[in-house]
């Protein structure tokens, strides 16, 4: 069943590392949230008939909406698709927008909310002021606190490690903080320098270092590590979860089920072959979908891309080795034929052999005709000593 994803594009302030498309201009989230309901009532014809099984808003930061207006936004999306009843409904929040104001009752409008995504990034005050981070770390406990007191039980919270002077010892106490607070799932990434974004620029002038391959790769195993030993399942490469608390939405972008973005730099994917992407503009977003017509008439601010049956191919490796799962080879057969099939074990077989790749089957023989028969579960996923040169040998098996 397919998603909704709902963008909200405002923030107080702009984190260093951050390249996702965000405003500080909170005073237009009225005409904003308006405009984004305009876009989920007008597009409702592309699910017509299926059950939407997730909803995630994100961003930027949901949470520094007004209740009222985060209520208007699930109130359209219900009121337009068919949501399961027992969708999972995420809202990503900052701990210093969770008070006592914020409730997720009947009354408040929220009560469809299950799931909370917490944007942490690290307990280290020290740390969280380098990365302009507007909490610091008892507000960040307090808050995981809070929404449990709240009713919230699936709570997920996102770490970065590597980041500029951070050890491993702080990351070790980084991890000892998340997995003694009680939550369900653990989002963890390897600090990326993205363009245009202020810790790249201070790297750039000499201001600060990035973390040695080293350093990161022994985070990386660590927190695998701890993981494990706190019982949740590596069930994505940067994704940990107890049993029973996967991130359902996200796990359809990795399985290639069909999803719609709303919002402005939301993206949709119909399940098939077509991509679309609402442009990072607010004026023009706004503007179009707050047209007399509703913004069916004129440009609509969005491209599209049809994907090829190469671009299909490259997805369904680079999402299957993404996942615990790996890739489905007999999926990957019926949906692309032997002869693809016959590519992709030819490049696996020197991954397979050096132990970075492993082949699940139930027969005997892994390189004969072990994917003609349904029956048959096999696939190929990446070894937990693979997971750091992923990157490696996805590019390997790609067409």
């Amino acid at each position: 069943m397919p998603g909704i994803y709902i963008h909200i594009p405002f923030c107080r302030s702009r984190c260093a590392y951050c390249d996702f498309f965000s405003t500080t201009r909170e005073s237009e989230a009225t005409a904003y949230v308006a405009a984004l309901c305009r876009e989920l009532e007008g597009r409702r014809a592309e699910l017509p008939h299926a059950r939407v099984r997730s909803i995630y808003i994100g961003g930027g930061t949901p949470s520094v909406l007004p209740v009222a207006l985060l209520r208007q936004i699930l109130d359209c999306a219900y009121a337009n698709y068919d949501v399961a009843a027992d969708a999972e409904v995420t809202m990503e929040m900052n701990p210093d927008d969770i008070g006592p104001s914020l409730d997720f009752s009947e009354a408040s409008g929220l009560s469809a909310v299950n799931r909370v995504s917490l944007g942490i990034q690290t307990f280290d005050d020290a740390l969280l002021r380098l990365i302009r981070r507007r909490h610091d770390s008892t507000t960040a406990i307090r808050a995981i606190h809070a929404l449990q007191a709240k009713g919230i039980r699936n709570i997920s919270i996102d770490l970065i490690y590597g980041l500029p002077g951070q050890t491993l010892e702080q990351w070790e106490r980084d991890l000892d903080t998340a997995f003694s607070l009680g939550i369900q799932h653990l989002s963890a990434y390897a600090l990326s320098y993205e363009e245009g974004t202020l810790l790249t620029r201070w790297r750039d002038e000499g201001r600060v270092r990035e973390a040695s391959d080293e350093l990161s790769v022994a985070m990386y195993n660590r927190l695998c590590q701890r993981a494990r030993e706190a019982g949740f399942e590596h069930y994505e490469i940067s994704n940990f979860a107890l049993p029973g608390y996967r991130s359902r939405h996200n796990s359809s972008y990795w399985t290639g089920e069909p999803y719609l973005g709303f919002g402005p730099g939301a993206h949709s994917y119909d399940g098939d072959r077509t991509r679309r992407a609402n442009l990072p503009n607010l004026d023009d977003y706004v503007t179009y979908y707050s047209s007399p017509r509703g913004g069916r008439e004129g440009a609509v601010p969005c491209s599209y891309e049809t994907l090829t049956t190469t671009d299909l191919h490259n997805e369904a490796v680079m999402c299957g080795l993404r996942t615990r799962e790996g890739i489905d080879l007999n999926c990957f057969l019926a949906r692309f034929g032997q002869s693809r099939l016959d590519a992709l074990l030819a490049a696996a077989a020197p991954h397979l052999h050096s132990g970075r790749l492993i082949f699940h089957s139930h027969q005997s023989n892994p390189h004969s005709s072990f994917v003609t028969h349904h029956s048959s579960f096999s696939s190929l996923r990446l070894s937990e000593s693979a997971l750091m040169i992923s990157d490696d040998v996805m590019s390997d098996l790609m067409a």
